[in-house]
């Protein structure tokens, strides 16, 4: 049986790693996908990249490793203690460790390894010392010229390349913003107009338009099945986002109204409320409380504020108030969510040369 390997930290899994997986599927028996980070990249967390590997390619022999990883596997076998090479590792670092990987957690070798970059060769003849075999290297399309594009510039701006993401990993890298905020707090008009400015889309509030249909009234079980399809929303309008998903409420909103409206709360509703998001901006009430029909008093404006003030400082969830006229508040969310795609960026390490990036 023909083994082959194609390694990489696939930070984000892109359509030029696609081609050289698919490339080297078609010549293998069996092929072997390994992929490692250390640091991690932003993003693109193993569970993520393992998830993006499994619907990609099914019938691949997949490993995505992390320390945790590798404890879990030692604490099972006995082996011993061993944790991922650095990023930034010398070369042979990366290779012994990707054959002791090889013998020791799949228990064979490999016969061909697959890469895009010059350092293919040293990397088969590293291999082919450590299983004592020849392992051959198989370029493929060197100057990147089927699919022109790296990590290093999908994590700088994921929203510009879309096309050279699959649909599965895309949606993926869609951040979300959540707005919170009692009622009356223009929370509903910000989520328009900063998806506006942004030029991506929204996702409206679903509890308010089950309340307007059911003409106000809404029982225990409505409140989890409100959270239920607001998420079930929110991840199908990750496809037509651009860079951010602009969330105009949360299950954490619709578990206030649930202890509110019922005193109690379901065990499921709870835990949806620590669903996370990229960013959190609260609408303050620094303007006169406006009744629209549907909605109660000041006080009780007030009274969500500070609920939602309190867990989110529970959650240690960072937060920035949204204070002024519409204008205003649109020029300070977009400038904050500019600062956080600048931070994350500037998280992402450099391409090591033992691995795709």
């Amino acid at each position: 049986m023909l083994t082959g390997l194609v390694v990489g930290k696939f930070a984000p899994l892109h359509k030029g790693h696609e081609a050289l997986i698919a490339f080297a599927r078609a010549q293998c028996d069996r092929l072997v996908i390994l992929s490692y980070s250390k640091p991690e990249l932003p993003g693109c967390p193993p569970e993520r990249r393992a998830a993006w590997l499994a619907a990609l390619f099914p019938d691949a022999v997949r490993l995505v490793l992390d320390d945790a990883a590798l404890a879990a596997f030692e604490a099972r076998t006995g082996e011993p203690p061993r944790n991922l090479p650095d990023n930034d590792a010398p070369d042979e670092a990366h290779r012994s460790f990707v054959a002791w990987v090889c013998r020791r957690m799949l228990g064979h070798t490999v016969d061909r390894v697959f890469t895009s970059e010059a350092y293919g060769d040293g990397f088969a003849a590293s291999l082919a010392r450590h299983f004592d075999h020849p392992v051959a290297h198989v370029l493929f399309d060197r100057p990147r010229a089927r699919v022109p594009i790296s990590g290093t510039r999908l994590r700088a701006d994921p929203g510009l390349h879309a096309d050279f993401l699959s649909p599965v990993v895309r949606r993926d890298l869609i951040r979300r913003v959540v707005l919170l905020g009692g009622e009356s707090t223009g929370k509903s008009t910000l989520a328009a107009a900063l998806a506006e400015r942004l030029g991506t889309c929204w996702v409206p509030e679903y509890g308010r338009e089950l309340w307007e249909l059911r003409g106000g009234n809404l029982d225990f079980v409505d409140l989890l099945a409100i959270a239920r399809e607001q998420i079930a929303r929110e991840d199908a309008a990750r496809d037509g986002a651009r860079r951010w998903l602009v969330c105009d409420t949360s299950p954490l909103v619709t578990m206030f109204y649930c202890e509110a409206m019922f005193v109690r709360v379901d065990p499921e509703l709870r835990k949806l409320a620590g669903r996370p998001y990229d960013a959190t901006l609260l609408c303050a009430g620094d303007f006169p409380f406006v009744q629209d029909g549907t909605r109660q008093d000041e006080a009780f404006r007030d009274r969500q504020d500070s609920w939602y003030r309190d867990r989110l400082a529970r959650a240690g969830t960072a937060y920035r108030v949204m204070r002024g006229a519409l204008p205003a508040r649109v020029e300070t969310a977009a400038c904050h969510l500019a600062d956080l795609d600048r931070e994350r960026h500037s998280e992402a390490a450099p391409s090591d040369p033992s691995q795709a990036s």
